[in-house]
């Protein structure tokens, strides 16, 4: 624990029922309890046991706000430069004086917006792809949410989405470089979806990305930095990715096998589906519903391409029972909005070259973090080039 530019000492091990590392909402409540001042988790410095962002013992650097009574933390020898001195990838939230430059952008945008805070900002999530803080003002919560470099401006693309079907998206109030506020939705995620509830975000969904489809071939109308995976330069990268950053990964058999599955991209250009703006993790987790039509959050991963993508997330993070209702309603509702399509078969065909896609994405996400952060997705990149092998 640091306190500005003070190293005070360690607190814990302690217990929290959350499970995953980057929910950090309840490390901040005990530690606000134990010690008696307000802090904020910064970074995961390391993490023994566990594995895919969660269980184990992790350590995370934690900075205080005040500074806590004495005898309250254990002193214990720490390399100071390398716990809060200077890291080429860190991210501004992971760094006292980056968070609170945002907490205090976020509280004056407020303000300017008529909905001044009521009380200091809540942590409920950090990590290396995103910060999520809780914001009290008189007409409800808000959410300040922090991105880095490599996201997607979520700002213009749910703005593009809102100027189609404005509740399928969250109402933005504020937005600057690699953050936005969002007014906070009603309900709950929709981890567990229905059946009318996935057939009632598939279709909406569709039908929104088949209109920004007509976009997709005037880049000055889609949202600004949206990047472009569309086949060519999604094969490309994946080329790329097998060449170097995986190739000592992989058996020289599992990198020629990938290879081949390139050719699956021609195959899927002939099921006849447009280039729009994908989602890129349309899985209903990102999903919120009061009971209503669900809204579609967490855009961070939205780029230009085939929605297939799109399709194969939504089934494949469903439970057995419920994968063949929201294959059907994506088929349908592509068959409906571009007659002619064949999405059915687009999904057969894509299913190996969406997990090549990823572990792009998963690089993406190792070369633009931290050391310390980097636990969270290493083995990421082979892993799902081993998943897309099994359809060769």
């Amino acid at each position: 624990m640091t306190w500005d530019d003070t190293y005070l000492g360690a607190i814990g091990p302690f217990a929290v029922a959350e499970p995953w590392w980057s929910q950090v909402e309840p490390v901040v409540a005990h530690l606000g309890e134990v010690l008696g001042v307000p802090v904020f988790v910064l970074r995961l410095l390391t993490a023994e046991g566990g594995e895919g962002g969660r269980d184990g013992h992790v350590t995370y650097h934690v900075a205080a706000l005040e500074r806590p009574a004495a005898g309250l933390l254990t002193p214990r020898p720490v390399d100071l430069a390398a716990l809060a001195g200077p890291q080429e990838l860190r991210v501004p939230w992971a760094r006292i004086e980056g968070l609170r430059e945002a907490l205090t952008w976020a509280s004056d945008t407020l303000r300017a917006a008529g909905r001044p805070l009521t009380g200091p900002a809540e942590q409920y999530r950090t990590w290396n792809l995103s910060a999520l803080f809780r914001l009290p003002t008189g007409q409800g919560s808000v959410w300040l949410k922090t991105t880095p470099g490599f996201a997607a401006d979520e700002a213009s693309v749910i703005a593009a989405f809102a100027r189609v079907d404005p509740a399928l998206v969250p109402p933005v109030i504020g937005a600057g470089p690699g953050r936005v506020l969002l007014d906070h939705l009603p309900g709950q995620d929709c981890w567990d979806a229905p059946a009318r509830i996935i057939t009632s975000a598939v279709p909406r969904l569709v039908a929104a990305q088949a209109t920004l489809a007509t976009l997709a071939n005037h880049p000055l109308d889609l949202p600004a930095g949206l990047p472009d995976r569309r086949a060519p330069v999604l094969a490309a990268q994946i080329r790329a990715l097998l060449d170097g950053p995986v190739s000592g990964d992989l058996t020289t058999g599992e990198v020629t096998a990938a290879r081949g599955l390139l050719s699956r991209f021609g195959l899927l250009d002939e099921c006849g589906l447009p280039d729009t703006i994908v989602h890129g993790d349309f899985h209903p987790g990102n999903w919120r519903s009061d009971g209503g039509p669900p809204a579609v959050m967490d855009w961070a991963d939205a780029h230009l391409g085939n929605p297939v993508l799109d399709g194969l997330r939504i089934r494949d993070f469903l439970p057995e029972a419920k994968r063949s209702i929201a294959a059907r309603a994506w088929v349908e509702a592509w068959t409906f909005r571009r007659p002619g399509c064949d999405p059915a078969r687009a999904l057969a065909v894509a299913e190996p070259l969406a997990h090549l896609a990823y572990a792009v994405r998963y690089q993406e996400f190792l070369d633009g973090i931290e050391p310390s952060e980097r636990i969270y997705h290493l083995g990421d990149p082979a892993a799902c080039i081993r998943a897309a092998l099994k359809w060769r």
